[in-house]
């Protein structure tokens, strides 16, 4: 089954044709990364335009690529939750006029799965049920896979994800949008140990998450030092934070792995690419006898091949979509699509 897939959650313009949610015939993403720089960040407005500008040249782009025609693909997926409304609504509004216009299914995907099924593409022997951590600029959670489409959240964050207090941080060290690549190669040049940054617990949970204490550590080091007229050095400070977002979301994971009696753990979203984090993940999940699977680097940011995978199972299991069919800017990952 090829299916052609559209990704317009945030500030990436995607399709991607994909077969038996395992192959990737095409992927193409026009990135917004270079205008959004001189904001420090994302302007949703400005996201929505672009997303209207490129995407029909993108899809066609896909299509061309995978040697193609509208009329060949058995079925039309989108991202139709969660992201920037306006993003996502180009997305969902383009790919309800394909599947119209050539009488296709039209298969609705959650964001957040299409980041886990990234690690099907990467990785095709890979198969519910494991144990996932999903970090990301918007989301960080431990989720327990059952199946393709059955997914129980067992940890989450309980303020900022992890992504985003990669990018607060880079911001305050001085480094240009999007931070977290910056920090991480900093960080590689740096050692760890020159500042002491806390490792917050959460009351009543051994798997949840919370970084905002260890983001604002970071603020504060770098505020006093220039009220002192003193110099940090950028490099250990972004080895520190780096290794301790690291230790936090791998012994939160471990944890659940333990107890859930997991011998597979999978990763991803953006902050799966954070060398960092696989370096820590590699030496605990040797150390517990556990399987890791990491996606591919290129596929670990924003992209439409994850959701042309993920939307293979989700048509498996009789998910589809009707004309009626709207973007939902926030809804849990283990809530199903309702037509």
């Amino acid at each position: 089954m090829r299916i052609l897939a559209i990704e317009s959650s945030c500030d990436e313009t995607a399709a991607s044709v994909v077969e038996d949610g395992r192959a990737i015939l095409s992927s193409v993403i026009h990135s917004q990364v270079a205008e959004h720089q001189q904001y420090g960040g994302v302007v949703p407005e400005i996201a929505s335009r672009r997303h209207t500008e490129n995407i029909c040249d993108v899809v066609e782009k896909a299509l061309s690529d995978a040697q193609m025609e509208l009329q060949d693909v058995d079925a039309i997926a989108v991202t139709y939750a969660p992201g920037l409304i306006g993003a996502l609504l180009v997305g969902v509004n383009y790919a309800k006029g394909l599947a119209m216009a050539a009488n296709k299914p039209l298969i609705p995907v959650h964001h957040i799965r299409g980041h886990i099924a990234a690690n099907y593409l990467t990785h095709p022997d890979l198969k519910p049920p494991f144990l996932c951590l999903v970090a990301s600029g918007g989301h960080s959670h431990i989720i327990w896979v059952e199946d393709y489409t059955k997914f129980k959240v067992i940890g989450r964050t309980r303020d900022d994800a992890a992504g985003e207090a990669f990018d607060k941080a880079a911001r305050t060290m001085g480094f240009p949008y999007p931070g977290g690549i910056y920090l991480d190669s900093a960080a590689q040049q740096g050692q760890r140990g020159t500042y002491t940054l806390p490792k917050p617990k959460v009351n009543g949970s051994d798997y949840d998450f919370s970084f905002s204490g260890l983001k604002t550590a970071v603020i504060n080091i770098v505020h006093n030092a220039k009220q002192k007229g003193q110099e940090i050095s950028v490099n250990d400070l972004a080895a520190d934070f780096q290794g301790t977002v690291a230790d936090i979301l791998t012994s939160h994971l471990m944890q659940a792995a333990k107890d859930y009696n997991a011998k597979t753990i999978v990763v991803a979203g953006g902050v799966s690419a954070n060398s960092g984090l696989r370096s820590a993940l590699e030496k605990a999940c040797k150390k517990q006898g556990c399987d890791l699977y990491l996606p591919k680097l290129s596929l670990c940011g924003d992209n439409a091949a994850m959701i042309g995978s993920q939307a293979y199972y989700e048509y498996l299991a009789g998910t589809c979509a009707g004309m009626d069919l709207n973007g939902v800017a926030s809804i849990p990952v283990d809530v199903n699509y309702q037509a």
